[in-house]
């Protein structure tokens, strides 16, 4: 088994590393501050490819793997998680698209994804619905022009703030198979958001719901068929939890990257507390903890990249993993720091924030729990 990276993916890292460093860092505080990012950063990062990183080239994408992508966005991450974990849902509608898309569906709305002049949000939870995604009840009723939707999506990263929404809407019987895929364009009659959210973390993306009221959407805006939109969603999240479980990835990194570097300028007693065997101990277990988790997540990524029977359930595994082991790692470097730890200036406690959530979005690690032992009692 051969678990280096290719010259290539390696190339890859240093890029988004990099331009991470330049473009992302220096800013991502002043960001969480205003609450927003600023939409000049996303063409420059569409010059770089990763608009649309799952997209065929033909469209404007790259092309790219599902390992690729977690190398794309452990890197951002090591900058800002919750930028680098926005790029990511944008991604996920560019991959849905591109997969399940009609030809004259993916030439209406890929190039302008890849190029990222249209900012693209993931809309299924609703108020009522979020575990239980199947349930979810905004309504999208033929009408002589297309459709017509009625409803609420609920924590939507993105909301009021990107050019167009994928949406999870019920056009038939209840249950996952009555469930279809639109695309609404921000400035549609009838699609209005709620107040910005107040959140612990991922501060710098505005999110809010978006509501739906007598909402009129072409018929050509529909991914797909009617009543596959459930499976596309699911098939998109397998994608998601790699990219999340990555992007927690990054921030643990980052942190304990600075923890290091701290604990050898840090004194006390008379030395620096890296030189006591207690803490050392714990930079051990830390670092031993995220190099696992960084391969089980590739494993996980090779997986879904080759289509095995087990990928879903691998990806599951590696979102719980990963996530859990990325908010203790980043949370028991904040201790390490000490009181500067809980400080904004060192910038350790963003990261906890940022990371808490990784554990609930993209399928809480309940459910992933419950993913993984449903398919091992199957098999």
């Amino acid at each position: 088994m051969d678990f280096a990276l290719t010259e290539e993916q390696t190339l890859i890292f240093d890029m988004a590393k990099g331009f991470g460093e330049e473009h992302i860092a220096p800013f991502a505080q002043d960001w969480e501050a205003a609450g927003t990012i600023p939409k000049t950063l996303w063409p420059q990062i569409a010059e770089l490819g990763l608009g649309g990183i799952y997209v065929s080239e033909a469209y404007g994408g790259s092309g790219l793997s599902r390992l690729d992508a977690t190398l794309v966005f452990e890197a951002l991450a090591m900058s800002c998680p919750s930028v680098g974990s926005f790029l990511s849902i944008h991604n996920m509608c560019g991959g849905m698209i591109d997969k399940f898309g009609s030809e004259e569906t993916k030439q209406k709305w890929l190039p302008d994804l890849c190029a990222m002049n249209k900012v693209f949000s993931y809309c299924l939870t609703e108020p009522g619905s979020g575990s239980d995604a199947s349930a979810l009840k905004t309504r999208a009723e033929r009408s002589n022009e297309g459709y017509v939707l009625n409803g609420t999506k609920a924590f939507i990263s993105g909301g009021s703030y990107s050019d167009a929404y994928v949406c999870m809407v019920r056009t038939g019987e209840d249950g996952p198979k009555g469930i279809s895929t639109v695309v609404v364009e921000d400035g549609t009659d009838g699609l209005s958001f709620g107040a910005l959210e107040k959140k612990m973390g991922w501060l710098a993306q505005p999110t809010s719901q978006v509501q739906f009221d007598d909402c009129k959407v072409p018929a050509d805006n529909l991914i797909g068929e009617e009543g596959k939109g459930f499976s596309y969603a699911m098939n998109g999240l397998d994608g998601g939890r790699l990219n999340i479980s990555a992007s927690a990835l990054g921030g643990a990194q980052k942190a304990l990257d600075m923890t290091v570097q701290y604990m050898s300028e840090r004194k006390a007693f008379g030395k620096s507390i890296n030189q006591f065997q207690a803490l050392q101990f714990r930079l051990a277990e830390y670092e031993t903890k995220l190099q696992a988790a960084r391969t089980f997540l590739r494993q996980a990524a090779w997986k879904l990249d080759n289509g095995d029977h087990d990928a879903t359930k691998f990806c599951a595994m590696a979102k719980l993993m990963v996530t859990d082991v990325s908010f203790e790692v980043a949370n028991g470097c904040l201790q390490l720091h000490g009181g500067y730890g809980y400080l904004a200036d060192y910038g350790i406690e963003k990261i906890v924030r940022d990371l808490r959530v990784h554990q609930i979005l993209e399928g809480t690690n309940e459910i992933m729990r419950l993913i993984i032992s449903r398919q091992m009692i199957a098999a």
